[in-house]
């Protein structure tokens, strides 16, 4: 089982070895020595790579910004529009076997 703890250490960890990296899940589950079988949770590890990506950076600059950088506005954007979708695209009355 994998938590958002495991992967914010990653991302962390990933972003201090290059803080202008791209990170993709692929990059996560390759860290985690996991896979991904039916992507499900795709979703929700690049909203974790997201949200750590834009603290790391926010901590790293030396002053706050006087206006959002294009990119924190970017990722607001993605953020807004991936909030209206369910978690893992199932639906609430969906059960695991």
């Amino acid at each position: 089982m994998i938590t958002d703890r495991d992967i914010k250490q990653i991302v962390r960890g990933l972003l201090q070895e290059d803080p202008w990296r791209i990170i993709v899940p692929a990059m996560v589950y390759r860290e985690l020595n996991k896979r991904c079988k039916c992507a499900g949770c795709v979703p929700n590890v690049v909203d974790i790579i997201l949200t750590v990506t834009e603290e790391y950076h926010l901590q790293m600059s030396d002053k706050p910004p006087a206006e959002p950088h294009p990119v924190h506005a970017r990722l607001s954007a993605m953020r807004r529009k991936r909030r209206g979708v369910r978690n893992e695209g199932r639906s609430t009355g969906h059960r695991a076997a």
